[in-house]
């Protein structure tokens, strides 16, 4: 992915919800300089923390924003070395399935992990 996206979709859902630089930097607990400068591309996205603390203030999913700056999120490589034959096959299939066909698996998936 292209982490130049990051940039724009944070100023753009910032935005959206009507927050001001400033305020918003606040929140996450950054300088609104830095923000600024991130979400103009001129410094690259912030680290795993950062993002996943502007997601939760943004209402947004954290690994998706993680995706957009070129990241995924640190516990993924325990979970796959758990069990990496099984996890690496289920990715690759998963990964040329259409997105409603991935939607479909992983209700059924977190179904199956359900106790009862």
């Amino acid at each position: 992915m292209n982490p130049k996206k990051f940039g724009a979709t944070i100023r753009a859902l910032r935005e959206q919800q009507q927050i001001s630089l400033r305020k918003f930097a606040d929140k996450v607990g950054i300088s609104p300089t830095y923000l600024s400068k991130v979400e103009r591309d001129e410094f690259p996205p912030p680290g795993e923390k950062k993002i996943k603390e502007i997601a939760e203030a943004l209402g947004q999913d954290p690994d998706e924003l993680l995706a957009l700056a070129g990241k995924v999120s640190s516990d993924l490589p325990a979970i796959i070395q758990q069990r990496p034959r099984e996890l690496a096959s289920f990715l690759r299939t998963a990964g040329e399935l259409s997105p409603e066909e991935l939607a479909k698996v992983t209700k059924y998936v977190e179904r199956m992990k359900r106790p009862g």
